[in-house]
């Protein structure tokens, strides 16, 4: 009887474009989910019922500075997946950067602390993500740059 050997699963490395889309598409996701959820916190619809979310009154203005916050995370997923490498790693490092104290500020004045709690938590991993793979985002060397060995003689060997 033969035995089998074991098969090894091949790891293929993840380009950096793809693992911030992901990461980004995570977030998006997740900052979805986390108001959807909200709904389901008791007093939350009565607010949005009598105008108001949060502190802020509902309005034409809230709903678009609403929507303009949420379509940066939304674009970033495309934008980290087109842009050239130099522009795409600065355009990533200063979207996550500038979006950490928005997240935070969504616990503030929370009732539900482990709720918003997890969720902000979860948020700021992701875009703790975002900036590590962004910062280490990895460099090549011109082929120019690299000297030819045959080519590079020590003044003994002339």
């Amino acid at each position: 009887m033969r035995t089998r050997r074991p098969t090894r699963w091949e790891d293929q490395p993840v380009p950096v474009r793809v693992r911030l889309a992901a990461t980004w598409t995570s977030l998006v996701l997740l900052y979805a989910y986390v108001d959807i959820l909200n709904f389901f916190t008791p007093g939350v619809v009565e607010e949005i019922l009598d105008g108001r979310v949060f502190e802020f009154a509902l309005s034409e203005t809230f709903s678009t500075g609403a929507l303009a916050l949420m379509s940066v995370p939304i674009l970033m997923v495309v934008l980290s997946a087109s842009l050239p490498a130099p522009v795409n790693r600065v355009v990533n490092l200063v979207v996550a950067l500038l979006y950490v104290p928005v997240t935070v500020f969504n616990v503030v004045g929370e009732s539900w602390l482990y709720f918003y709690g997890l969720g902000v938590a979860v948020e700021l991993v992701l875009l703790a993500l975002v900036v590590r793979w962004a910062w280490t985002w990895p460099r090549s060397v011109p082929t120019a740059a690299v000297p030819d060995r045959a080519a590079v003689r020590t003044p003994q060997q002339a």
